[in-house]
């Protein structure tokens, strides 16, 4: 076969001609005599892919014949990138070579390294399917190794029984090995235990190599009894180096367990073996995580120990942790030993420590620290962590002054500098954060005037002031309802280019709706609307509820309505405050208009907004109402809490209707609302109101079935209650019951057990609560209701033989007043 002649080959791009140009012709490429040696051909191809990557040329054809897997190799492993290496190899395969387990190898460990899953998952089905080829056991335990490096554990897992069932390899302990290998980076610890349980079917004897993985499995399956158990056979074998030790070490630190790694880091040192580089920094990384400062410290002179320089970033986790410990002492005398490593500190480091310890003397030892030819940028970092120690300190005086001192450098290089501020080897100009940090400071210490003035003056020094510290200005002028300088501050921020944001009219929005000022409100929406803001339900809501508790809710729902208009939808919590601000001033129709018009506006009333209305309906007797009202709610998906249907039991027993309240029980029951103390006091006074006290004390006593506890007015509604139903005798036994349970009574309940006693005409058994009354303290003063209805009862005591003598008593001890007769 002849090449084309060089006068055909310029209708070509011109790189494939050069190429083909150093080839010498012949018409016999399998002739042993030819002058194609492999090293020859390999540089032509690896010089048309690299130029052009996806080459497929009818000249490419005359290589078919003489690919050889040497050759394939060579090209894959001299090319590029792992797209020309794929290029390649599918060319290969097209041009009819046919592959073998090294060239398969060869273009895994590319795709490997490269982490491309997609290719090397059509490689495999490739090798078992397509373009079956058999395997040595090392090379399956390569291929499986690129497999498990790519994280393909599953289907390195799938191709060792494929190849094995196919018979396209027989695997060896070494394949296992290799297989154990990649499970184990996939923490597939089942599978791995699968496998060992094969190769004791084998009888295979397990090698370093076997449990090494396995040990690793365990490892990370945090599985730490196992992986002990393996450690130790592996130590019991002489198996244990530096490799097994280090990730044990590593495990011990991610499980938490410090002490125990750094106690294997010390077995491993003792023994000649050492950790490298990167486990001593995972590991201290590790240490410091855990709060083991110490350790890591101990662990860090080990290192330096060895001969390891430690890096910058070993530095800031070790400084970081002791700044968290407050140990500046420490964390300064580890910043010297930088020095001596020629590691030079960068920002992050100084601004932990001067963040973590405020002491003058430490930060002054930390200025004098910085270098002065540090860039200035650097310098301002620096500065400003300064400041922010101030400023967290509530330090205000000094961080202003050290502001100034930035700002007069740049008038003059020459800054008079006194006491502290002596340690500042360069003073440089502050940029817009120095600012921002002084101003929040004099704003969270309520100096908003002297963060004014700051303001003013940085406005002459930085070219645009962020809309941060404009937002905070706003929002304090808002909070001290400086309501006009917050809004001039606004003009100033839209003239500057600053765009405000939804905070910065939210809080303008606020202080208007704080003052009550609806039409202000309204105008601020407008121009909301026009930016895309959205107000804030908590001011909207607010302006409602300030609205209502001034009696202007009709004003608070011409609010909402203008909301509406301008096209926000104001909040159902809104809306509850306006249903509850009409109730408040009788506007109880236009409390239900409005409430039934939410689902026109989008809302879905909710069970608090129609609790409103549903207390607004009862306290005004429409108790149908408010009961065709509980349907609705049910009816449109709505569950009524607990004090729903409270509200309406409360209001049918005011009624005497109550066994539709006992209805309305029950069908607490069947929806899963589980009545609570309220639900059955309100039933025991509305039976006692009735005057069914049988039925009363049946309510009680399924109270206390159900494990609702009876709380100190439950008790009084039912002692007070049968005093009225004249069954005093039982309301006595409640009476020393609730005192049992370290509930005392109010003075009425006396008094209603002491009339209760005497209409039954046991002035004995009243003249003893009578007592009880007066040695507590309840004895009612003169404008009490109750007053007279004792005064009565005393009357009868003393005219009654068996008790005159008690009431004398009483008086001679000045326990009752000196008029009573």
């Amino acid at each position: 076969m002849a090449l084309r002649t060089p006068q055909k080959l310029k209708l070509r791009p011109l790189p494939l001609f050069s190429v083909f140009s150093k080839l010498p012709l012949s018409t016999t490429p399998h002739n042993n005599n030819n002058n194609h040696s492999d090293a020859s051909v390999a540089d032509i191809l690896v010089s048309v892919f690299t130029e052009q990557p996806n080459a497929d040329t009818p000249e490419l054809n005359c290589f078919a014949p003489i690919l050889t897997p040497p050759l394939v190799e060579s090209v894959l492993t001299r090319l590029r990138t792992w797209k020309l290496a794929h290029s390649f190899f599918h060319w290969a395969s097209n041009q009819g070579f046919r592959h073998t387990c090294y060239t398969y190898n060869s273009i895994a460990s590319i795709l490997s390294r490269s982490h491309q899953t997609s290719p090397l998952k059509t490689l495999l089905k490739q090798i078992s399917d397509s373009a079956p080829c058999s395997f040595t056991p090392g090379a399956l335990g390569f291929l499986i190794r690129c497999l498990g490096h790519a994280g393909l554990a599953r289907e390195a897992h799938h191709l060792f029984d494929e190849m094995r069932l196919k018979g396209l390899c027989v695997p060896n302990d070494y394949c296992y090995n290799c297989l154990l290998e990649a499970l184990s980076k996939s923490g597939e610890v089942d599978l791995i235990e699968a496998r060992l349980e094969e190769m004791k079917g084998f009888g295979w004897e397990f090698d370093k190599f076997t449990l090494t993985p396995l040990l690793q499995a365990y490892c990370n399956a945090r599985r730490f009894d196992e992986a002990l158990r393996v450690y130790n056979v592996m130590r019991e074998k002489g198996w244990v180096d530096g490799h097994v030790c280090s990730m044990l070490a590593l495990s011990f630190s991610k499980w938490g367990d410090v002490d125990k790694a750094f106690e294997l880091v010390e077995r491993m040192e003792g023994h000649g073996m050492r950790l490298n580089e990167k486990t001593f920094c995972v590991l201290i990384h590790g240490f410091v995580k855990e709060g083991r400062v110490d350790r890591a410290l101990q662990l860090f002179d080990i290192m330096c120990r060895v001969g390891f320089t430690p890096p910058v970033s070993l530095f800031d986790v070790l400084i970081g942790g002791l700044c968290r410990n407050g140990d500046s002492h420490r964390a300064l005398s580890l910043l010297s030993e930088m020095k001596e490593f020629g590691v030079t500190p960068d920002v992050g480091i100084f601004t932990k420590l001067i963040s973590a310890f405020p002491d003058r003397g430490v930060i002054a030892k930390l200025l004098e620290e910085v270098p002065g030819g540090e860039e200035e940028r650097t310098l301002v970092l620096i500065y400003n962590a300064v400041l922010t120690c101030y400023v967290n300190d509530g330090l205000m005086d000094e961080a202003c002054r050290f502001l100034r001192m930035m700002i007069q450098s740049k008038a003059s290089g020459d800054v008079q500098m006194d006491g502290f501020f002596n340690k500042v080897k360069k003073l440089v100009f502050p940029n817009g954060a120095s600012f921002s940090i002084v101003i929040n400071g004099l704003l969270k210490n309520d100096q908003l005037d002297l963060a004014l003035s700051l303001f003013n003056d940085m406005k002459q020094f930085v070219d645009r002031p962020s809309v941060l510290i404009y937002n905070n200005l706003i929002n304090s002028l808002c909070d001290s309802n400086r309501l006009e300088e917050s809004r001039e501050l606004l003009r100033e921020m839209k003239e500057s280019g600053v765009e405000p944001t939804h905070f910065t009219y939210n809080s303008i929005y606020g202080c208007l709706c704080k003052r009550k000022d609806v039409l202000g409100a309204i105008d601020m929406l407008k121009g909301m609307r026009a930016c895309g803001h959205e107000p804030w339900i908590k001011n909207s809501t607010l302006l409602v509820k300030e609205l209502c508790d001034h009696g202007m809710a009709i004003e608070a729902c011409n609010f909402l309505d203008s909301m509406v208009q301008q096209g926000f939808l104001p909040d159902i919590v809104s809306y509850s405050a306006a249903i509850g601000g009409l109730i408040q001033i009788q506007e109880l129709n236009r409390a239900l208009q409005l409430f039934s018009d939410l689902y026109s506006r989008g809302h879905c009333p909710d069970v608090v907004a129609s609790n409103i209305l549903m207390r607004g309906l009862c306290k005004a007797y429409r108790v149908r109402e408010a009961e065709k009202l509980l349907d609705e709610i049910v009816v449109k998906g709505f569950f009524p809490s607990v004090v729903t249907y409270n509200l309406l039991i409360d209001s049918w027993c005011k009624n005497g209707s109550v066994d539709k309240a006992m209805a309305l029980l029950s069908r607490m029951s069947g929806e899963d609302r589980e009545p609570n103390v309220i639900t059955y006091s309100t039933l025991v006074d509305g039976f006692c109101r009735a005057e069914r006290p049988d039925d009363a004390l049946l309510v009680w006593n399924e109270m206390e079935r159900k494990g609702c506890f009876p709380n100190q007015i439950a008790f009084m509604a039912l002692i007070y209650g049968l005093c009225k139903c004249c069954r005093p005798t039982t309301a006595l036994h409640y009476l020393r019951e609730m005192e049992q349970k370290d509930m005392k009574p109010d003075s009425f309940i006396y008094i209603a057990l002491i009339s209760s006693f005497l209409s039954d005409m046991d002035l004995a058994s009243a003249f003893e609560i009578f007592k009880e009354m007066v040695y507590s303290g309840y004895f009612p003063e003169s404008h009490d209701k109750n007053y007279s209805i004792v005064m009565d009862a005393i009357d009868k005591f003393s005219k009654d033989h068996r008790t005159s003598s008690g009431i004398q008593v009483l008086m001679e001890e000045g326990k009752l007043p000196t008029h009573c007769p």
